[in-house]
């Protein structure tokens, strides 16, 4: 009778269970690094659940195996979830639309995502984690953090991760609907119904601001006349909506100097969009006439005198729409018609060159050729009154020349767009036609990108984005603006630009001998800056950006 040479490996005991972290160790140290740089939306209590997790004492070495098959998903998940990109609901909401993108395109996007100098920063601390864990108890390090970073979440503001910010003033408001009081980061006084910022911004006092912001705002319209003045004169509207354009991607782009800014009578400097996708920007540019609804209210009906084309309708304007793109992706055509109330047949796109195609392959118009078509078609019906909603996409994200797969330069198109612009006023101001253009972009096209989204990414709606050039000039006028634009500082959205509509709608700045531009574009509605996507809400409040994900909680947008 021999005795068997095997032997059974005792079950871990004592400091092996401190040492679960394993290799998991390196990842909250990555987690670590990102989080102080402002890469991460970090969930102190979900990552200390699931460091005890990984920690929780296993005797069985089958368990403790399973155990970290299990954490790989679940880390997974969890680091998505700390990260600003863009989660599963998301995702899910813009199927379809990511299935109309090309390949190359895809390709594109996924290139962006990877950050060059990060990777070099993670292969430097991987070697210094493998170095220094032959000496130092990493994990003790790591469970301290963690419990750190959990307290000071629970202890409340008299702990920050991040240094405080200036303080803000708060300021009498006037105005006939004005609320008692706003903060602002200035010491100007706010125009409009603004709910005041006076209250810490915790998440509850933002989610209670945010319904505030609501209500006061569905309590806002335009009043447009009933009828207008025997004496008013016939004119034309313009409205073009330019798809990803942005103050700040004028900026990026060396385009602020470009003599096309140097047109307008009117130019906004602070309009917010407030959204960073095309459909629902194109939605509240039509409901104009009344005060922002939320992005969930966007999709059912409003009344009548929201609609900014019927308000024209009725007073003799005819409504016509005009596409440089085949209006498909998105449907966004449709949604125009539904959401929006334009039931203008589309202007025909026949003969009109192609000069880019978009990320689904679908054509992209050439601007001049379209507005030049516009312009001809208002010659065959002198004295007519019409409004015409024209959007537009040469900047959109993915767009490329025929003949090519790669993205062409955001900066060639914008030049080439804004050349066009350019040269079309110069010809319509030949024409002595009496024509308004309103230029308001859709968004912008996050063509430099920030700590929570890679550039062209636009699924947070971000301050860099939705801050757009919105701008109005008026053609034919017997006293034209001189010297530089009007520039409206305060925060303004559509309400003014129906504002501004509303008091040119009888047409006689347009034969007056002098325009009294200070009265024209005085006391205009505000609109606090609140931008919405369906998964993302931005607010500024005292100052501050703040965004909320998918109804989480409230966190500082990183700057």
């Amino acid at each position: 009778m021999t005795n068997s040479s095997k032997t059974t490996a005792p079950p871990p005991s004592g400091w092996q269970y401190w040492r679960g972290l394993s290799g998991w160790n390196f990842y909250f140290l990555v987690k670590f690094g990102l989080l102080w740089a402002g890469y991460l939306n970090f969930h102190a209590m979900q990552n200390l659940v699931f460091m005890a997790f990984l920690l929780l004492p296993l005797p069985n070495r089958r368990l403790h195996q399973w155990r970290h098959w299990i954490a790989i998903p679940v880390g997974f998940a969890l680091f998505w979830h700390d990260t600003w990109l863009p989660g599963p609901e998301s995702i899910m909401s813009q199927g379809s639309q990511v299935a109309g993108f090309s390949f190359d395109y895809v390709v594109d996007l996924v290139t962006r995502f990877i950050n060059w100098q990060m990777v070099g920063a993670f292969f430097v601390l991987l070697v210094a984690w493998l170095f220094l864990s032959q000496w130092l108890r990493v994990t003790v390090f790591v469970v301290g953090i963690m419990i750190w970073l959990n307290a000071i979440t629970l202890i409340g503001p008299s702990f920050s991760l991040f240094p405080a910010g200036q303080a803000t003033g708060t300021v009498t408001t006037t105005g006939g609907t004005a609320a008692a009081t706003v903060a602002t980061a200035d010491a100007k006084p706010v125009v409009g119904d603004m709910p005041a910022q006076t209250a810490p911004p915790t998440s509850a006092n933002l989610n209670a601001w945010l319904s505030s912001f609501y209500a006061a705002e569905e309590k806002r319209k335009t009043t447009f006349p009933g009828a207008l003045p025997e004496d008013a004169q016939p004119f034309e509207l313009l409205v073009i909506n330019i798809c990803s354009l942005s103050w700040d991607d004028i900026e990026t782009a060396g385009l602020m100097q470009h003599a096309l800014l140097q047109h307008f009578d009117i130019v906004f400097k602070n309009f917010n969009s407030a959204t960073s996708y095309s459909g629902p920007a194109a939605i509240r540019l039509l409901r104009a006439s009344c005060g922002q609804p939320s992005h969930t209210n966007l999709y059912s009906p409003a009344g009548k005198d929201c609609y900014l084309f019927d308000n024209l309708a009725n007073l003799g304007f005819k409504s016509q729409l005009m596409l440089g793109h085949n209006g498909q992706f998105g449907d966004f055509l449709k949604e125009v018609r539904n959401y929006g109330d334009l039931q203008s047949p589309l202007m025909d796109q026949t003969g009109i060159p192609v000069t880019l195609l978009g990320f689904d392959g679908s054509p992209v118009y050439d601007d001049l050729a379209m507005l030049n078509r516009w312009l001809d078609n208002e010659k065959k019906e002198d004295g007519a009154r019409t409004a015409t909603f024209y959007n537009t996409l040469p900047l959109h994200d993915g767009n490329h020349f025929p003949g090519q797969s790669k993205t062409a330069d955001y900066k060639v198109r914008a030049q080439k767009m804004f050349d066009e612009l350019d040269q079309f006023f110069t010809e319509l101001e030949k024409s002595g036609r009496k024509v308004m253009v309103v230029i308001i972009p859709e968004h912008g096209g996050a063509i430099h990108g920030d700590k929570m989204q890679v550039s062209g990414l636009r699924d947070i709606p971000s301050p860099s984005i939705t801050n757009v050039p919105a701008a109005i000039k008026f053609f034919g006028m017997k006293a034209p603006h001189q010297g530089a634009a009007v520039e409206i500082a305060q925060p303004s959205s559509y309400l003014a630009i129906s504002e501004l509509v509303a008091r040119a709608v009888d047409g006689k700045m347009f034969t007056e001998d002098s325009v009294n531009w200070q009265q024209y574009t005085s006391g205009l509605p505000q609109t606090a800056p609140v931008s919405e996507n369906s998964n993302a809400v931005v607010i500024q409040y005292q100052g501050k950006p703040y965004v909320r994900l998918n109804g989480g909680e409230w966190v500082p947008y990183p700057q």
